[in-house]
């Protein structure tokens, strides 16, 4: 859990609105070029956060570092068959656009900048660059891994639906009525296994990115 303090309210806030910006907008992106014109004309094929950030899953992110934006709707039978499969490219577009952004991130400290990246910072006002980066990486790593959880309604169960044999994902399908009180049971009761299974990922991906 990141701290409350303002360089870290910062971090987050700047975080916050470039990664769920990009991943509701490739979520758009893909299902209008999947044949689905229903993002469009909602005005979400657009990169302008104010299209894309929901104010309590904006608000409950800088404090909790966990929350929401507001989701693409999408018209599966406008897709271009097989419909399954179009649908988890639809919600793959998500997590994949964190990850993208996460490796763009990761470059200059990769290539060594770390040190030289560490300024514009007023200390305990303002974030360094380089501390931005570092949590900007983490944060999109954590939306990604948490978004690839099978349940409903995260990202993760359309796309396990649309890619299982249909033996398993049928059975699976039945149950996204109730993902939602499945995930918010899980994140109450048993928040400490998603750090568990979600935090060493989350560290060892960080590591390979940026060889920190």
């Amino acid at each position: 859990m990141f701290g409350l303090d303002l360089p870290t309210i910062i971090s987050v806030a700047i975080t916050l609105v470039i990664a769920i910006t990009v991943h509701e907008f490739s979520h758009a992106y893909a299902a209008d070029r999947l044949g689905d014109m229903t993002p469009r004309m909602q005005g979400r094929l657009t990169l302008n956060p104010l299209m894309h950030l929901d104010p309590i899953g904006s608000l409950v992110f800088i404090v909790a570092h966990f929350g929401w934006g507001r989701p693409v709707l999408v018209n599966p039978y406008n897709l271009r068959p097989p419909i399954q499969i179009s649908m988890a490219i639809v919600a793959a577009a998500g997590p994949f656009s964190n990850l993208i952004l996460a490796l763009l991130a990761a470059i200059p400290i990769r290539l060594g900048l770390l040190p030289l990246l560490d300024v514009g910072r007023i200390p305990n006002i303002t974030p360094s660059v380089g501390d931005v980066l570092v949590l900007f990486i983490l944060v999109n790593l954590g939306l990604m891994l948490f978004n690839l959880i099978p349940i409903a309604p995260l990202d993760g169960f359309k796309i396990a639906v649309g890619l299982l044999p249909r033996e398993l994902a049928d059975p699976l399908a039945q149950l996204e009525t109730y993902g939602p009180i499945i995930l918010l049971l899980l994140l109450v009761f048993g928040g400490r296994i998603f750090g568990l299974i979600i935090g060493p990922a989350q560290q060892g991906l960080f590591q390979l990115m940026t060889g920190l």
